[in-house]
Order: structure tokens, then C-alpha cells, then sequence
């Protein structure tokens, strides 16, 4: 950063002859204008490297699936280059280059090209990408915020386990975060006399703070660690994490969870539900909600929480997910309930990509701008 230009001293006379020394900084002209100078930018929101941010230089910007594109998105629906971006005056125009899947400009499918205007989002292939305008000082202000949220995402997805394939259990799942980071977390695993447990939490609100409460949770979980809590026992993990985590000592943050136990040997799924929405089982073309009616984790103190009790048909599917798959606004300007998501399970079963992420690009494809507003978390256990 530049030094100040230049440093004047002022004193003061005070009674009796003492005086003040004040001294005076003058910065530069030119780091004010750098400041003030507004810079174009591209942000990825989604996929691997979603906060990524990308200033459109001078020359424009071509993005495609391999070099010489100046923005490589290694995709199998973006073409080698698919459209450029530049930057004329004040504007910002993007222009399909023939592409084979087509550039989507909110929705709506390019044809030549066509100005950008600030916080229009671009989806090409799957990806999406926004279009920013920041000063220099917001823009490494943003950058900081986009590395930590990055950091953030990095960690929870390190925490997820890897999909079992056994010959009882295999399982399949899907974690795409938002762009501002809600508080999902899930986990599965195996007890130590062989039954399965599964889970997802759900932390209302977005940002850091969700995030780092929703792993605090889930490392709990993971490490089976709850004090002298049975974790085969779905109501007594509940009741244990609402007395570890009320809203009071917590900056009123509360969550919804589902917790599942399974016996492989008598196909009996144990479960409970803290003021989220049910899991669902499907068996043949039967669609079943499996939960129970009990209180958010946090909000009330000293609860029991209720447990079902479902037998489990051979070839079952379990599937557990966030309010983050099914709370969209879609092409029509209406606002999907649960029964919208709900009408999709078992249709993509046969996806070569696998039913998580097909679940994952159709209701992303129902978005105008094709960007969620919240986590999606869906993990499918398949029970042969």
C-alpha cells in the first residue's frame, strides 16, 4: 500500500505553555482513485470451486472446457469454448460462440448476445456464474469473505462419509452448498453390534456461524461421542442434544434433525424426528413419510422426544434430505412445497451420474437462475 504523501505538525499553544503534537496524514490521490475504480467480475456459485471469483480483464473473457479459454470449467455439457464476456464502457455483454448446450442468461437462452446486467447469473452446462461490479477495497473484501467461506465448505465436506456398497446397505448422496453456506451436516455408520445409523441436521440461518455449529453437531455424531447417551437409542440421542444445545448458550441457534437406527438382521429402522420434515421410503411404487412429531433441538428444555418404529421391506430406499431440496421458487413464480420434491423420488433411479446428483440437476433446472438459496443435503440409503 502507498505510503501517506505527506505529514504536517500542529501545536497547539496550551495555559502554561505546554503543547500538543498532533500529527496530520495526507494520503495519496491514487489510492483513493484505486479504491474508487470498479472492477467486473464473474463469481462461480456452484461446483467444486464455488466462490472462486474471476475479474473480466480488458480484452474479454472466454469460457469454455479447455484452454486457450481464459475460465476452464472442465464439464461435459460446456463446450470447448462456449461463449465470451467482455466488458464495453460501462456494460457488460456476453455472446454464445456456438455452443452445443446453449449459454442461459437468467434463464433464458441466449441468442447472439446480450447485456449483463449486475447480479445476472449465467448457466453454462451446469455451471452458474454471477456477475459482480466492486470497487478495489470491496473487492479484497469480498475475496477474504469467499476464502473463508471456501475454508468452511472445505471442512464440512471433509467431515461427510464416504457412500457405502455392501452387500446390506449401500448408500449414495448429495451436499451442494449455496452460495452463503447454510448449517446442513449428515453422517452414516455402523455401531459396534452391527446396526446402522444415519442423520441430518439442518441449523436455521446461513453463513459461517450456521456452518460452524452444524459441525460442532456432527463431530458429536461422528465420533459417537455423546455423554452417557445409548447411540442406538434415536430418543435419547434427541433429548441429549437438547440439553448440549439450547438456543440460550448458543446465540439462539437452534436445528432440526432426524436420526435413524437400522437392524440389518431384523430390517426394523428405529427413528426420530426434531421438528423436521420425514424421511421417505420408497418400496416398489410405494411412498411412505417415516418420522415423528417432536420439537426443534434447542428451543424447549427437558423434552422427550418421540420414536417410530418401521419395518423395512427387501429392496427399500431411505430418503433423508434438508428443506434446502424442495424450498425453491420455480420457472412459474411458485413457491415448491414438499410434495413437489416428493414427486420426484424413484423417477431418475437409472441415472448414470446416480440419483443424488440427477435430484440435484432437476430441481436446479426448475431455478430461473438455476442457483439454490439453500443447502442442498439428500443422502439415499438402499437397503437390497
Amino acid at each position: 500500500m502507498a505510503l501517506p504523501s505527506s505529514i504536517g505538525k500542529v501545536r497547539p499553544a496550551k495555559p502554561g505553555g505546554r503543547t500538543i503534537e498532533r500529527t496530520t496524514f495526507v494520503l495519496p490521490k491514487s489510492v483513493d482513485a484505486a479504491d474508487a475504480q470498479r472492477a467486473h467480475c464473474l463469481v462461480l456459485v456452484n461446483g467444486p470451486d464455488a466462490g472462486r471469483r474471476v475479474t473480466i480483464p480488458a480484452e474479454g473473457l472466454v469460457i469454455g472446457r479447455v484452454p486457450p479459454a481464459g475460465l476452464v470449467l472442465p464439464d461435459g455439457d460446456v463446450s470447448r469454448l462456449h461463449c465470451r464476456v467482455a466488458v464495453a464502457g460501462d456494460k457488460v455483454v456476453a455472446t454464445d460462440l456456438g455452443s452445443t448446450n446453449g449459454t442461459y442468461v437468467e434463464g433464458e437462452r441466449l441468442i447472439g448476445g446480450a447485456e449483463l446486467a449486475v447480479g445476472a447469473v449465467l448457466r453454462i452446462g451446469t455451471r452458474l456464474l454471477q456477475l459482480e461490479r466492486l470497487t478495489g477495497r470491496q473487492l479484497r473484501q469480498s475475496e477474504a469473505q469467499d476464502r473463508d467461506i471456501a475454508a468452511a465448505v472445505a471442512y464440512v465436506t471433509a467431515l461427510l462419509p464416504p457412500p457405502l456398497d455392501t452387500p446390506a446397505i449401500q448408500t449414495e448422496w448429495c451436499y451442494e452448498p449455496s452460495a452463503r453456506l447454510g448449517g446442513d451436516a449428515f453422517g452414516h455408520g455402523f455401531l459396534a453390534d452391527g446396526r446402522f445409523i444415519v442423520y441430518l441436521i439442518d441449523v436455521a440461518g446461513h453463513g459461517a456461524g450456521a456452518a460452524l455449529h452444524a459441525v460442532a453437531v456432527m463431530n458429536l455424531l461422528r465420533q459417537r461421542a455423546l455423554p452417557d447417551t445409548d447411540m442406538g437409542d434415536p430418543g435419547a440421542v434427541l433429548a441429549c442434544l437438547n440439553r448440549l444445545f439450547p438456543m440460550a448458550a448458543h446465540a439462539d441457534m437452534y436445528f432440526t434433525a432426524w436420526y435413524g437406527v437400522y437392524d440389518p438382521a431384523t430390517r426394523l429402522l428405529r427413528h426420530a424426528s426434531a421438528g423436521h420434515h420425514p424421511a421417505w421410503l420408497l418400496a416398489g411404487v410405494e411412498l411412505a413419510a417415516i418420522g415423528t412429531r417432536n420439537p426443534m433441538i434447542g428451543a424447549v428444555a427437558g423434552r422427550d422426544f418421540k420414536v417410530g418404529e418401521t419395518s423395512l421391506p427387501t429392496g427399500a430406499s431411505l430418503y433423508l434430505f434438508s428443506d434446502g431440496v424442495f424450498e425453491i421458487v420455480d420457472h412459474m413464480a411458485r413457491r415448491w412445497t414438499l410434495s413437489d420434491f416428493t414427486a420426484l423420488i424413484g423417477k431418475h433411479r437409472d441415472d448414470p451420474a446416480g440419483e443424488a446428483q440427477a435430484l440435484l440437476r432437476t430441481v436446479r433446472a426448475e431455478v430461473p437462475s438455476g442457483a439454490l438459496d439453500d443447502d442442498f443435503s439428500l443422502v439415499i440409503v438402499r437397503l437390497p
